[in-house]
């Protein structure tokens, strides 16, 4: 009998092509379970029974149901890069414009998997692709906006900018019952908090002007 070869490692298993129809409605059967119900209530006998489809489909798809979770967070953007409004304060307040509104569906989803993300290298990668690479990749090209306008910000305060945001967006997360910020109170925290992380002569400003009178 001649051996088959050694199927490469991330390889589908063999059989029937996968629907991508099914993999869609599976993905969106799970990102509901977890906006609506929590990481806690996703296991294969609940998206299978919401989905009308058979337990082995899903596990042809994603070995665990962390995997699936990661893969459903792949589906969707949890920060958008905004317009370019012109200065680094107006391009802030269009990045965090999204906290004056209450957690949408894919960021409830996304809130459910902090806490065992601690424990899970596959929730945790899934919320670093959906989260923290997108705010990174948008503080940098914000900061390349600025330098564009002639105004080159210190590469140590641009990360300590991000770090901050990440931060912030953990807390948001974390408060998903807390009434969403007002567009105020969004203006506010980049004027007063993000603003001085990366500009601080506009702490200083104030002091010089009181000391001259």
């Amino acid at each position: 009998m001649t051996d088959l070869p050694p199927r490469p490692a991330g390889a589908r298993p063999p059989g029937r092509p996968l629907s991508s129809e099914l993999s869609d409605q599976l993905v969106a059967v799970a990102m509901d379970i977890l906006a609506d119900e929590g990481w806690g209530r996703l296991n294969s006998d609940r998206v299978a029974a919401r989905a009308k489809a058979g337990k082995a489909g899903i596990y042809r798809r994603w070995p665990t149901m962390a995997a699936l979770a990661r893969h459903a967070l792949s589906t969707t953007s949890l920060v958008e890069l905004p317009a370019d409004a012109g200065s680094l304060s107006a391009d802030l307040c269009g990045l965090l414009v999204r906290w004056t509104q209450p957690l949408d569906r894919s960021e409830r989803a996304a809130a459910s998997l902090v806490g065992a993300a601690r424990h899970d290298d596959d929730l945790r990668a899934g919320l670093d692709e959906a989260l923290l690479r997108p705010l990174g990749t948008a503080v940098r090209e914000i900061a390349a906006r600025e330098a564009a306008r002639g105004h080159e910000l210190p590469a140590a305060r641009v990360a300590l900018l991000g770090s901050v945001l990440e931060a912030l967006w953990w807390q948001r997360y974390a408060a998903a019952a807390a009434a969403p910020r007002s567009s105020a109170e969004v203006e506010h925290l980049v004027t007063d908090v993000l603003v001085p992380i990366v500009e601080p002569e506009h702490v200083a400003e104030p002091e010089r002007v009181a000391t001259a009178g």
